[in-house]
């Protein structure tokens, strides 16, 4: 596997920008597939005539893209971008945004907003395959309830299954971006088997209101399951 020499650099770029752009290219075109190792260092080396600290500069940088699978003693591995990794390389900067004063606040809004629209199309257009994923995730939540941790996990598992409904390769990896970022907030809640039966019959109405094609009806569950459950966290974190 051989690498094209990186082209000339416009004055004042940084060499690893060059490294990252060129090896960018060749991942997008296919000439380092997915799973292919990248090139051992020295090679890298010799043909972008950079040193070791700038190859293991770019190497960082594309493995914060999600383009290489980086590990200690190993030589990077290709990852083909998929909308997962897109969603992964934004988390440093969601994470700044989260440490701002109204972040929280800001980033759960966006998801009532899209989770409100979801549960409108799956109560137009969910088939009865959905219907079910939907009812066997509300009877995992409502077996843990007396758990908390597992009632945690169940709970994203419900959501999950919204984003799944419209068959979009986007919104599932939406659903995972959103619970690693705020995640980190929500494991801090202090939670109990009351709270997790109330969280769970709210739940039940989106459930219902979805179940018997009732596109108002589910929007509105939906609607006081999040803006309860955001009146809750508000009042447990001093700085929301």
């Amino acid at each position: 596997m051989t690498l094209q020499t990186a082209p000339a650099r416009p004055v004042g770029s940084r060499a690893a920008d060059a490294v990252v752009k060129a090896i960018e290219t060749r991942i997008a075109a296919g000439d380092l597939p997915d799973g292919a190792p990248l090139p051992p260092e020295r090679d890298l080396i010799e043909t972008f005539g950079v040193s070791r600290t700038v190859v293991r500069e770019a190497v960082a940088t594309l493995a914060s893209r999600g383009l290489v699978e980086s590990r200690p003693r190993f030589r990077p591995v290709v990852r083909r971008p998929g909308y997962d990794a897109a969603l992964a390389a934004a988390s440093g900067v969601v994470g700044f945004l989260l440490a701002q004063s109204d972040g929280v606040k800001s980033l759960y809004d966006i998801r009532i907003f899209l989770e409100a629209a979801l549960v409108r199309h799956a109560a137009k257009h969910a088939r009865k395959e959905d219907i079910e994923a939907l009812k066997q995730a509300l009877d995992a939540n409502e077996a843990a309830i007396p758990d908390s941790q597992r009632f945690y996990r169940t709970d994203v598992a419900f959501h999950a299954v919204l984003y799944d409904i419209p068959k979009n390769p986007v919104f599932p990896s939406i659903h995972k971006a959103f619970t690693s970022w705020l995640e980190p907030h929500w494991v801090k809640m202090e939670r109990s088997p009351e709270r997790n039966r109330v969280n769970f019959l709210r739940h039940s109405d989106i459930y219902r209101a979805i179940r018997d094609r009732d596109p108002d009806g589910a929007e509105a569950a939906l609607n006081a399951h999040l803006n309860a459950a955001w009146e809750y966290v508000r009042g447990t974190f001093d700085d929301i």
